[in-house]
């Protein structure tokens, strides 16, 4: 599996004073690209195996090397001359006092150090400060479509079908049958995500948790805040859970990585609004096999798998709000909210997206321009289309793209 823009992003990083730590959510190839890509990589260029200390802290034999000191002292003693070495160390939580054995290779001149990690520390969106400010994260997602594609022989109609159903996990492409496909992400769920989290935090009520992550799967691209699941859970399930359990539960979901979070921003008014917002999961397969497959809309699975693309992409993704003038029947002036899907920023970069299934009248496109007309700067508007609809720019300035042209348009 072809990775290179996460290969590149350690070639850029390669030599800086700094530990590179891949992170990202379990089971999305962080070792292989550490210990396959990367080690091959070093290879091609020159470095000879033995400046290559390779130590996978998971396997039996290398159970001595979880001793911190042990670990210290064994890297120390592979370094015999003062030409660069590179130290690659997966699942290197399993050595305790792991973040000093770290800093201690920094300190050696001739050491430039890559791992991976991955429990509660090196999952959590604050492992960078682990290592005082010497920390360089490099956050590797599931598969995007483009990737995907790349590998897939098939038309793109039948690899969105294959994709939106069961995510990008790599894993999951060494499998053939829909039902083995099925069974490895319903299990995964359950024995590595969802135990990870309730152990982890020692959560003393997994049936609330596991139900707020019910609810999560089934209203990905809805708008909602702990007070409003929080309602939900007392309405539905006649049980009370208070808001601040809810939105404990939400950071221990967001820390993981199995979720993430658009907050909302007030585009005139240049302000985030902290709720209520939306949440995506991180891997689409992972969402529907929550679901047991039994819930698969494509408006919002398209929604999400965008979302997930512009953070792949390196963007802020925010969802956008936009106050819209309209005049009543006796000709008073309102102002009525609009919302835009996304609001994304890249340094001096910002798009606006609207994303729809399909466009079928023209009633149905001005509803999907509407709040893009209502923005009066002059940054890229968007409105991404499923299905087989040509793309285009629209005299207002609207560019109007097919799915597939916008999901694969880096790979061309």
């Amino acid at each position: 599996m072809n990775r290179d823009s996460y290969l590149q992003k350690l070639v850029r990083r390669m030599h800086n004073g700094m530990v590179k730590v891949v992170t990202g959510i379990r089971r999305s190839g962080k070792t292989y690209l550490l210990f396959s890509i990367f080690y091959e990589y070093l290879l091609k260029k020159g470095i000879r195996e033995d400046h290559i200390i390779l130590v996978a802290l998971d396997d039996f034999a290398n159970k001595e090397l979880r001793n911190p000191d042990a670990l210290y002292q064994y890297v120390k003693s592979q370094i015999t001359d003062e030409k660069m070495y590179y130290i690659l160390l997966d699942e290197v939580q399993m050595v305790s006092e792991f973040e000093d054995v770290l800093n201690g290779f920094l300190h050696i001149p001739n050491a430039d150090t890559y791992v991976t990690g991955s429990n509660a520390k090196f999952l959590s969106k604050d492992i960078i400060t682990e290592f005082r400010g010497r920390g360089d994260q490099i956050h590797l997602y599931p598969l995007s479509f483009a990737e995907f594609f790349h590998e897939y022989d098939g038309s793109r109609e039948s690899a969105w079908r294959e994709y939106s159903l069961y995510g990008g996990l790599p894993k999951i492409y060494t499998m053939s049958a829909p039902q083995d496909k099925a069974s490895y992400l319903e299990s995964i769920f359950l024995e590595t995500y969802l135990r990870d989290i309730l152990e982890r935090n020692d959560v003393r009520n997994p049936a609330e948790l596991s139900e707020l992550l019910d609810y999560l799967a089934s209203g990905i691209g809805c708008l909602s805040n702990p007070k409003k699941l929080s309602d939900t859970f007392k309405s539905v399930k006649h049980v009370s859970i208070h808001p601040d359990t809810v939105q404990t539960y939400l950071g221990y979901f967001e820390d993981s990585f199995l979720i993430s979070r658009a907050v909302r921003y007030d585009i005139k008014g240049k302000k985030y609004f902290n709720t209520p917002c939306k949440y995506y999961f991180s891997d689409i397969g992972l969402r529907n096999a929550r679901l047991h497959f039994r819930q698969y809309e494509e408006t919002h699975i398209m929604e999400n798998i965008i979302y997930n693309e512009l953070l792949i992409r390196g963007y802020s993704v925010d969802v956008g709000m936009v106050e819209h003038t309209e005049r009543t029947a006796n000709d008073k002036k309102i102002q009525n909210p609009l919302e835009v899907v996304f609001v994304c920023n890249k340094g001096y970069e910002r798009l606006y997206i609207q994303s729809a299934l399909n466009l079928p009248t023209a009633e149905k496109q001005a509803q999907e321009m509407r709040p893009l007309l209502s923005i009066k700067d002059s940054f890229k508007k968007l409105v991404i289309v499923g299905g087989l609809q040509p793309t285009y720019m629209t005299e207002d300035g609207v560019l109007v793209q097919n799915l597939f042209d916008f999901l694969l348009e880096n790979d061309e």
